[in-house]
Parts: structure tokens; sequence; C-alpha cells
């Protein structure tokens, strides 16, 4: 629309001049080598403007005539860039589709018809990746890594492909080259975080995790939560050599992510060993109250250096009651209470779980029933319950479990992996008959620390130790060896509670036997309890 106006505004504008000449005629005369020219202004204006047109034309002329060359060039090098562009897109899309023989031809088509252009480059590397050739996709990579233009392109190539053939070292370099030239490049800003993470150095990785944070790679709550682990493996790693360091480290963790369990634990513990009780209480206190665990509650109990069992039990059941009614602030209660030798306590804290018991719950029910009573029988019981009893959280992560927190996964190398859950295992069918397998605690290698977060049983020793002590206590008694030659072609399963078989009507109950001396593991077996 307003192209229409303006050419109307331009031919209203030509029109007036034009009537305006016609309006006001005059001559004009030309004295020129003895040449004598008159006309008028109307004819002079005609004149001068065909005389232009042609002047204009005839330079257009020799200009394109001169310029004939390098339009000719032009056009043959447009004409291939079209061709090799072309070549480009239907080899990208040969390698989406996974043909790796019209990959080949296209990508052979695009390097002869366009020399160095960064798709062909590209082409030519995923070709080779897709053919399984990776010296030609490393050399791809490696051109590419050369241009200005494809620095970045070529490194994540050559980081890809070590990590492919197992490279590590080289990974990183090409990670942390990446990282420094762009220092906002998501891939090389993450994967210089995990190897300095995977190789334990936490200042290294404190300091990557700084700079992602600047380049805005992750957020603010992403932050918040990797600065507090790695501040807290820092300060394990340190704990025993820098307590002051440590103690900084593990503070700033727990302004970071109050609730963070192994953060908390740790930052009490070393409060308590400096004498700030009251801090230290308030930190586990606030933990406690949104992640019941065990860790919490063993620092808890020992914030004070010395005291009793019974003030240990007191100061348990003041940290229970912050959380009432879960079953850490029960057991925490109950293991406080068989110190002190306080078993109804003990029995009273554990009595809203009876009904459906964990391991770590019949494991202490056998505890109660030995220490005092003494009696091995019912401690026996117990232990076979716990054999088939659910299982407890424990820190998890990539199916492993471990018994101490640890800052990074064995497996995946994944930063902040563990979480304080049941395992999976626990979600397959009920016990039908046959023994569970349970998974083994695994330590993954780590270095030994101080056992601030470690558990104070292994749950999978704990199982099989319960198990070959029910099974040594079933072998022991007269009745059961009775029972075998009786049901001897009768498959046999271990009940979660002891019931006397029953003979026929005609027969009289066997009493239950007591046998004569425990088993000779079972100093063992409380030596793992404890």
């Amino acid at each position: 629309m307003i192209r229409i106006v303006v050419f109307l505004a331009a031919v209203a504008v030509l029109a007036l001049g034009v009537a305006w000449l016609a309006d006001r005629p005059g001559e004009i005369t030309i004295l020129w080598s003895g040449w004598r020219i008159e006309t008028s202004v109307m004819v002079a204006a005609f004149a001068v403007a065909i005389l232009t047109v042609m002047l204009v034309f005839f330079w257009s002329v020799l200009r394109t005539v001169v310029r004939s060359p390098d339009l000719v060039a032009m056009f043959l090098r447009n004409r291939r860039g079209a061709k090799g562009y072309l070549a480009i897109t239907r080899g990208l899309i040969a390698v989406g589709i996974g043909d790796a023989r019209a990959a080949r031809k296209f990508a052979l088509e695009a390097k002869k018809l366009s020399p160095g252009e960064p798709l062909a480059l590209l082409l030519t590397a995923q070709t080779a990746q897709l053919a399984g050739d990776r010296p030609a996709a490393q050399r791809a990579f490696a051109e590419m890594m050369e241009r200005p233009d494809t620095r970045m392109l070529g490194l994540r190539g050559l980081f890809v492909e070590a990590q492919r053939r197992d490279d590590l070292p080289a990974a990183r370099a090409y990670a942390e080259e990446a990282a420094k030239s762009t220092p906002a490049s998501g891939w090389a800003g993450q994967a210089v975080l995990e190897f300095r993470v995977a190789a334990g150095d936490w200042s290294a990785a404190l300091a990557a995790l700084e700079s992602n944070m600047r380049s805005r790679l992750i957020d603010k709550a992403s932050y918040r939560r990797q600065r507090a682990v790695l501040l807290t493996a820092r300060a394990l790693e340190i704990g025993e050599t820098d307590r002051d360091s440590a103690v900084t480290f593990a503070l700033e963790a727990v302004k970071l992510a109050p609730t963070f369990v192994p953060a908390a634990a740790l930052a009490g513990a070393l409060l308590a060993e400096r004498g700030e009780l009251r801090k230290a209480g308030r930190i586990v206190e606030r933990a406690w109250k949104a992640n019941p665990h065990p860790d919490l509650a063993e620092t808890y109990a020992h914030l004070r250096f010395g005291d009793s069992a019974r003030d240990r039990l007191a100061r348990v059941e003041t940290l229970a009651k912050k959380a009432p009614g879960h079953i850490e602030g029960a057991l925490a209660v109950a293991r406080a209470a068989l110190d002190a030798r306080e078993f109804e306590k003990a029995r009273a804290a554990l009595a809203p779980f009876l009904s459906a018991p964990t391991r770590r719950i019949a494991l202490l029910m056998a505890e109660i029933a030995q220490v005092e009573y003494g009696d091995d029988g019912r401690a026996r019981e117990w232990m076979a319950r716990a054999v088939h009893a659910g299982r407890d959280p424990a820190w998890t992560a990539d199916g492993l479990i471990s018994e101490r927190w640890l800052a990074v996964s064995p497996v995946s190398g994944r930063l902040d992996a563990f979480e304080w859950k049941i395992p999976l295992a626990e979600l397959a069918p009920a016990h039908t008959g046959e023994t569970n397998q349970f998974p083994a605690i695994v330590d993954a290698g780590a270095a030994p620390q101080k056992p601030i977060f470690a558990e104070k049983t292994s749950s999978g020793r704990l199982a099989a130790s319960a198990k070959k002590a029910a099974a040594s206590a079933e072998d022991s008694t007269p009745a059961a060896r009775a029972k075998r030659q009786r049901k001897a072609k009768v498959e046999t399963v271990i009940p979660l509670v002891h019931v006397p078989d029953d003979p026929g009507p005609e027969a009289e109950p066997e009493p239950e036997p007591v046998p004569e001396q425990p088993p000779a593991n079972w100093t063992k077996l409380r030596q793992l309890f404890k």
C-alpha cells in the first residue's frame, strides 16, 4: 500500500513538472565549433533525458563485458555450492536413517563439491561413525577442531570418540579445553564437573560448579544442592587432618541444604567435639524433622562425650518426639534403651511395628531376648523371622547398596546419586518357601573414613548369619530331627513364628524343647548386632 502511494506521488510530481515547463515555453541556443543549435526548453529536457539513458545503457553493457569472467565464475561456484548443499542434505538424511552406503556416497560428493565446508566435514565424520571407522571420524573431528568456526564441534566429536574407546584422560583433556574455550558450553561444563568428581578432586569440582553457575548452565536450586554435596565430601576427606576447615565446609553445606542428612550428621559430630552442643543439636534436630535417619540419631545420642547410657536414652527420646510415629525414632529409642538395660522401654518402642517387622526390628528383638533373659530359643525365633522380614532403607544408587553415604555413584559416576530408600529388590514377590537372596552391601572401594555415617550392621551378612543360626537351631533339637523323619518326602518351609507340629488327633502334642546350650556361632552373631 505504501509503495502504491509513493508511486502515485512520484507520477503526480512528474506531471506537475511537465505541465509547469509547458506553461513556460522558452528557447535554448547552443553555439559550439561554428554550430548554432536553437530549441525549446521542453525538447532540450527530453534530449538530455534520452542521452542520459543511452549513456547508462552503454555503461552497463561495457561493465558486464569487463566483468563477464567473474560473473561466469560466480555462476559456476553458486551452482557447485547448490549441488554440494544438496549432497550434504541427502547425506545427513542418509545418516539419520542409518543408510551407510548412501551416506558414504553423498559424503564423497559433498567433499568433492564443497571442500572445507563445515557441514561437509560433519557429514564425513558422522558417516565414518555410522560405518564404524573410528580413525576416519577422529581425523575429521581433528580437522574441524583446527578451524575457528568448527572448533567446539570438533572438540565435542573428539570427546565422544575418546569416551567410546575408554580413553578417559583424553576425554577429560578435550572437555577441559572446550570448557576453557567456551565456558557457556553445557556439555563441556558438565563433563568437567563429572571428571573432577570421579577423581575425588573436590576443590577442583567446586571450582567447576562455580563456573557452571556463572555461565547459567544449572539453576540455583541444583547449584545449592550440588555444592552442599561437594562440601560434605570435602569435609569428610579432610576431617582427620584439618578439623577447623572440615567444620567450616560442613556448616556451609548445612546452610545450603539444612535437611541434607550426611552434612547435618557430620556438622553435628564435629561441633560436638568442639563443645558447641546447642548448635549441633539444632542442626541435627532440623534435619531429623525432615528426614529421620539413624546417622542423625547416632550423632544426637553422642553429642556429649562421657554421658551414661541413661542420659543418651533420654536425649534420643527427646529427638524421637520431634518425628512421632516414625520407625527410625522407634529404632533409635530401642537401641538406646537396650544399651541402658531399659528392656521394657525397648520393647514398648518397637511394639507398634512388630506385626510386620523389618530386619532391624527383628534383630533388635532377638538381642533383647538374649540380653534380658538369655532366652536363646526366643532369640533364634526372631533371628529366623529376620531372614524373611522386609528390608530396611539403605544408601542406594544405580542398583548398588552401600553401608555409608558416598558423594558419587561408583557405577555411573553421577554426583549425589545415593538415596536413602528401601532397595528395589524389596518389591519382588513375597516369600514362598525359598530363602531370599539378599544383595551384598558394597563399599564401592572408597577410602576408609571415620564411620560417622556407617551402619551398625551389614544387612547382607546379618541375613546370611541369621539364616545359618535358624538352620543350626532347628538341626540341634530332637523335635526337628523327628519332624524331618516324619516329613522326609515333604518340602519344609521355615516358619516365621515357631508353631509345634500337630502329629494327629490321637497323639499328644510334642512339648517345645529347650536347647541345652546356645549354638556355637551365637557370640559372632551378637557382635554383628552391635
